[in-house]
Formats: structure tokens, C-alpha cells, sequence
């Protein structure tokens, strides 16, 4: 039998689902990142080790085909043998405030990499770093777990580096980008970009050794952690959206259109001949998390009269900055008045995060993308029926679920689409950078 590995890293922890041809799931397994994670990089690698060395012998025998997909932009600065040279930068780190205005005078208005979060302004504030010359590689989180398989830096897929600057439409990088004369000192670290899912190499003889996997497992070009949400919920349609109400909220609508808005924190991932309209809030769930456990969260929801809108007006973030449907780094958080009811409380934040959730999809809309007809829902925050209700009651569409919660369901599809390009003549990567 041919098995597909995909392997989703998050913000709380990582998991990994192994699916056959038909979509049938033969095995999942989860890595739960600690509380305190003094190296990340360090976590990162064991837990991929470790899902790995959870999945039974004889589904990883059969499995010949992986894909990673990583938080977006969460990206690390890596010497020739791939080791980190800086504590990585996660996907909220908006470090880059600087970087934005020196880009502003040189990316196109609205671009995507006008953000403190963007990939491309975290590699520009690195290159000012005093670990910079010893630099040879510029990776995002899931090419740097895909290279722990491969063994090949500085090779990246066009979801993960759209926030680089590279331009999916006309899979290249674009001329603002490579001819800048501000830019010159970066451009050799962007890596090879690959259309997402096509195979990149063999997993290293070494690692399929220990694993017991085929030395014929190859490694495809992964995604962001959403899209792979996105591709595991069963959307397919223009105006059909995917909302993943996971440590984070993102919104994700298919679209006939490209719609990009870096002022409000808005960019198009390309999937196929259509495109994926979207943002990613820094409010969501870890918000819940930091003020009630999951049992408190599932009690008091039960309690809460989802039919009546809570008078609590917030802005749940943990700490300041947002990046979507309000692209202000400095946008600070509003949890007050705290009402002394904890129900009350927790009213009131589902109560806002479902209207951020609203406010950016019709700010999508708004923005020229296809008319949204339905949400699929993803995520923890997905299981909770009162959270739905409220959520139902903003967002005026139905609201079904998922047809696979996973976010590593939907690398695991795409392993086994980028096994169906070994067939095609296109060799799959579509541009590399100016080499060094």
C-alpha cells in the first residue's frame, strides 16, 4: 500500500497524519510543545523525531511521500550546515518596524511585505545582526523541518515565501525585489522557491534507516500551517472560506480574484487557478487560554445564552500588535471592563473574537474578493457549539465543519498531490535567487 505523511507544526504543538490514496487516515499521532521552550529549535526537532517515532513501524514502511507545513512567516537564519544562528523569529515577532519603512520605498503600495511581520522585513532586520556574516541560508520553520529530512537548505515553497516577496502569478521573484539596490545584501539568501507539494528529495538514507522508512520516501515542497488547514477541510468552490479558530484566528476565502492590502493586512495565496484571500489575526484562542482551562472553557460555555450579544466589547490579544482585519504593531489589548462572572467574561471574548471574525471577512469582501457563501470551521475552537452559535449570529452564512479538523490531514494530501507531479514534465521548482 502507498501511505502520505503530513506533519503540521503550530503554535501549541505539532501532529502528523498518515492517509492512503483514498483519503483514509491509517494513522495520528501529536508532539505537545512545553509550556517554556528556552530553544525552539531544539522542540522543533525533537518533536518531528518524535511524531515520526510515533507512527507504528509498519504504516511508516509504506509512507512514500511527506510534507511539512509551519506557521507563516516563523522563520530562522541558518548557517552552511542549517544550525540557527538567531532564536528564531515566530509569525507575530513584528521586530521589523524599522525594516518597513526602508521597504516602503520600494515595494509596490498594498504589498504584502509591507507588514513588521513579513518574511522579507525579518530577513532585512537580520541582516543587521551581528550573526549575519556567518549566514548562508534564510529559511522559513516548515523548510527548515523539511531540510532535517532532505538534507537540502534554502529551498522554500510559494505559500510560505509569499510574504518574501515572491510573486506566485508570475512564479518568479519580482524585479522590484532582485534589482534593489537596498536589497542587494539579502537577495542572495532567498531561497529556491517550489510549486507547494512537489518533491524536493529522498528523505536522507540515515533517517530512513533509523525509521524503518523506504529509502525511496521523498520530501515535497511543503505550506503554511492554514493553507494546509484549508486544503484537509474540503472547500473547493469560489466563496467558500475556512476560518481556523486555533492559538491564532485565520481567515481564509477562496476567491476567483488576487486581492492584496498590506494596510490592513490582507494577501492571496495562489491554489491552483483560483486564489486564497486571507489574514491571520494575532487574537484567538491562546487568548481563551491564558484566563481559563479547557475544562473551564467547555463548563462555562454551557452557560452562556449564545442567542443574546454580550455588552463586553474587547480586543483579546496577549500582548501588543496586530497584524489582520488592523495591520498596528502597536495596537494594544483590551480586555476591560473584566466583569467579576467568568461566564460573563468568556461571553465577551467570544463575543469579540466573533466579531473580528466578521469584520475581516467583510473586509475581504470589501477589499474585491468572491462574495464569501460559506465557512468551513477548523481548529479547537471549532468544537465548541456556543462559540458557533456566536459566531453563526455575526457571520450571517452557514457555518459547516470541516471534513478533516487536521491541519496535517491537508499536508498529507498534499504529499500525495506532489507525488502526481513526478508524472508531469514541468520539474517543479519555478525560480531561484541570484545566486551568492
Amino acid at each position: 500500500m502507498t501511505l502520505y505523511l503530513g506533519i503540521d507544526f503550530g503554535t501549541s504543538g505539532a501532529r502528523a497524519v498518515v492517509i492512503d490514496c483514498g483519503g483514509n487516515t491509517h494513522a495520528e499521532v501529536s508532539y505537545k510543545f512545553e509550556a517554556v521552550r528556552n530553544n525552539l529549535v531544539t522542540t522543533w526537532k525533537s518533536a518531528l523525531f518524535d511524531l515520526l517515532g510515533q507512527v507504528p513501524a509498519l504504516v511508516r514502511s509504506q509512507v512514500r511521500a511527506i510534507a511539512i507545513d509551519g506557521t507563516s512567516s516563523t522563520v530562522l537564519l541558518c548557517d552552511q550546515t542549517g544550525v540557527s544562528l538567531h532564536p528564531p523569529l515566530l509569525y507575530n515577532d513584528s521586530c521589523a518596524v524599522a525594516e518597513v519603512e526602508i521597504l516602503r520605498s520600494i515595494a509596490p503600495k498594498g504589498h504584502v511585505v509591507l507588514s513588521a511581520t513579513s518574511s522579507l522585513a525579518k530577513l532585512l532586520w537580520l541582516s543587521q545582526q551581528p550573526q549575519f556574516p556567518q549566514a548562508h541560508y534564510f529559511m522559513h520553520q516548515a523548510d527548515w523541518l523539511a531540510y532535517l529530512l532532505h538534507g537540502q537548505p534554502g529551498v522554500s515553497d510559494y505559500h510560505n515565501s509569499l510574504k518574501l516577496g515572491y510573486d506566485p502569478a508570475q512564479e518568479r521573484y519580482p524585479d522590484w525585489l532582485v534589482n534593489a539596490s537596498g536589497l542587494q545584501r539579502v537577495v542572495p539568501y532567498l531561497p529556491k522557491v517550489f510549486i507547494p507539494g512537489t518533491p524536493v528529495g529522498a528523505v536522507k538514507p540515515e533517517i530512513a534507516t533509523h525509521f524503518g522508512l523506504a529509502q525511496s520516501c521523498l520530501v515535497c515542497a511543503g505550506t503554511t500551517d492554514s493553507i494546509a488547514a484549508f486544503l484537509a477541510s474540503g472547500a473547493a468552490s469560489p466563496g467558500e472560506a475556512v476560518t481556523s479558530l486555533g492559538s491564532t484566528l485565520v481567515l481564509k476565502l477562496l476567491s476567483q480574484t488576487c486581492v492584496e492590502n498590506s494596510d490592513y493586512g490582507i494577501y492571496s495565496h495562489r491554489l491552483g487557478d483560483l486564489w486564497l484571500v486571507g489574514g491571520a489575526s494575532n487574537s484567538g484562542g491562546a487568548v481563551l487560554s491564558q484566563f481559563f482551562t479547557d475544562a473551564e472553557l467547555a463548563d462555562l460555555s454551557t452557560h452562556i445564552l449564545a442567542h443574546q450579544e454580550s455588552p463586553h466589547w474587547y480586543y483579546p490579544l496577549l500582548k501588543p500588535g496586530e497584524r489582520f482585519p488592523v495591520n498596528d504593531p502597536l495596537l494594544r489589548p483590551c480586555l476591560e471592563p473584566r466583569p467579576e462572572s467568568p461566564g460573563e467574561f468568556l461571553h465577551g471574548l467570544l463575543e469579540s473574537l466573533a466579531r473580528i471574525e466578521a469584520q475581516g471577512y467583510a473586509l475581504l469582501q470589501q477589499q474585491g474578493a468572491t462574495p464569501l457563501a460559506q465557512i468551513y470551521s477548523a481548529g479547537g475552537g471549532a468544537q465548541n457549539p456556543t462559540w458557533t452559535q456566536i459566531r453563526s449570529r455575526h457571520l450571517k452564512v452557514p457555518l459547516v465543519p470541516t471534513h478533516h479538523i487536521a491541519a496535517a490531514y491537508g499536508a498529507a494530501r498534499l504529499a500525495a498531490q506532489g507525488m502526481s507531479l513526478l508524472n508531469f514534465s514541468h520539474p517543479g521548482i519555478v525560480h531561484g535567487p541570484i545566486e551568492s
